[in-house]
Order: C-alpha cells, then sequence, then structure tokens
C-alpha cells in the first residue's frame, strides 16, 4: 500500500512488552531511495534518548489505531547502541546497529533489502545478538539522508524552479520511496503533484535543490495529487501514461520473479 509519510509522524512504536516511544523522523539512502530506519523519540522511559528502528523489525502497521508493533523486547532498545539521531549516521554505527540485531545489511545483497526485496521477507528472531551479518560486514560511506532534511528543497526542472518537496509517498511493504509529493507556487497556486525518484537527475544537498528531468509545462498538466485521497493504481497509471514513462510496478514484477526463481 501507498502511505503518504506524513501519516507516520508520531505513530506510536509498540514493543512486544510495551510501548518504546513515537517515530520521528525516517532516514533513507540516497541510491535506492529507500526507507531504512525511523527514528524514535524514546520520552521518558529512556530520559528522551532517540532510537533507530529498522524495518527489519515491523511486524504490523495499524493506520486506523496509529501504531506500529515490532518485534523487539524494550530491553533490546535499552541496550541497542547510542547514536546520536542529530548527526549523519555512519556507515559504522549502522554495522554496529544492525550487528546488535541480528540483522542482515542491506547494501551487500543483490536485492532491495540485500538478500531480500522487502524486509518482511526476513525471518528476524526477537533477540539481540551481535553474531549478526552486518557485524562482519565492511562497506563505503552511508548514504542515509534524513526526508525531514530534504523536505523543503527546491524543485528545479528542465526550464526553471517549481517548488518545493513537502512529502513523501512510501510503499509500506518494501519501504522504497515512490512518489516525492510536491508543492509548487507562483505559477501554479494551490496544486500538488508527485514526482518520481526515476526522474531525478541529481541533488544538490548543498544547495537544497532537487534536479528532476520534467519540463514545468508537463508537470503543470499532470494529474494533480490529492492528499485526503488514496493513491490507485489507475491514478498511478494516469500519472506514467502522462509522463510517458513505463510504471514501476513492471520492473517489480521482473525482480520479484528473479527473487522467486533463486529462492526456491
Amino acid at each position: 500500500m501507498l502511505t503518504n509519510t506524513m501519516h507516520l509522524k508520531d505513530l506510536v512504536i509498540r514493543a512486544v512488552d510495551g510501548e518504546l516511544g513515537t517515530a520521528s523522523q525516517l532516514y533513507f539512502d540516497d541510491e535506492s531511495w529507500t526507507i531504512r530506519y525511523l527514528t524514535v523519540d524514546t520520552g521518558g522511559w529512556l530520559g528522551g534518548r532517540h532510537v533507530l528502528i529498522s524495518p527489519y523489525s515491523i511486524i504490523h502497521t495499524d493506520w486506523q489505531a496509529r501504531r506500529v508493533d515490532v518485534s523487539l523486547t524494550k530491553k533490546q532498545v535499552e541496550d541497542s547502541p547510542d547514536i546520536d539521531t542529530h548527526r549523519p549516521v555512519s556507515r559504522q554505527h549502522e554495522i554496529e546497529h544492525l550487528g546488535y540485531y541480528g540483522y542482515p545489511n542491506y547494501w551487500g545483497g543483490p536485492y532491495l533489502w540485500g538478500p531480500t526485496y522487502s524486509p518482511m521477507s526476513m525471518a528476524i528472531p526477537a533477540t539481540g545478538s551481535v553474531e549478526g551479518t552486518a557485524a562482519r560486514v565492511t562497506s563505503a560511506d552511508s548514504h542515509l539522508r534524513s526526508t525531514h532534511g530534504l523536505s523543503s528543497y527546491d524543485i528545479q526542472t528542465l526550464d526553471g524552479e517549481l517548488g518545493h518537496v513537502k512529502n513523501f509517498i512510501l510503499d509500506d511493504e518494501s519501504w522504497e520511496i515512490r512518489y516525492l509529493e510536491v508543492a509548487t507556487r507562483n505559477w501554479l497556486p494551490g496544486k500538488t503533484v508527485m514526482v518520481s525518484p526515476a526522474w531525478i537527475e541529481g541533488v544538490s544537498w548543498a544547495d537544497g535543490k532537487v534536479y528532476v528531468g520534467l519540463s514545468r509545462e508537463s508537470i503543470k498538466s499532470a494529474p494533480e495529487y490529492n492528499e485526503s485521497m488514496p493513491i490507485t493504481r489507475e491514478y498511478e497509471s494516469l500519472l506514467y501514461f502522462h509522463y510517458g514513462r513505463p510504471p514501476y510496478w513492471v520492473h517489480d514484477a521482473a525482480h520479484n520473479a528473479v527473487f522467486a526463481a533463486n529462492s526456491i
């Protein structure tokens, strides 16, 4: 299901033995545009400490109740490696975090989540263990970015500035960011549109700009996005048809077929 990241804000994160806190910001990697961690504000029980929760640990998300259930204990989270979420999360921090929980690293395999295409495909025991795959692997620098940091970045089209990033639309199974929600201004007052990360040609993190390979006119006439309405496959099909781009689900179907064949 496609979900706007604004709905993740302040969701209650519940461990197997009680509440951990509430979701604050999200970290995604800027290569695959996939959410890798939720930052959880633990409130009073850990002295206001913020911790990282991987989608590997998520058992169920109840959007109606605004709650995420995870396969962790409060003790596991309390004893987890301390990470300063106010600073960039390094690859070494990730290795320590994933290794502590016994999670595989997502950057070392052929699929979106390393050995699997989605975190839900991996059966992870609820035990803190430093014997996980990630603890024994080294890699290049982390490519983690905060969705909060990217929000408000200017959108630069092929023929001028458009508006700014407002929110993100994610697939709550694979945790991929499917679209950037773009709030336009000046020449398109009040209109909200969606842009796929596949159409992004580059991001200037220093200048706060996202460059897309689309014209302003093509975006101006694109199907409008309404935050209050669910995103249907019909709407997505209209969007891709409008831009003349192949839809992501064709690509995903091919990858899922390969993964299924290799899992036999």
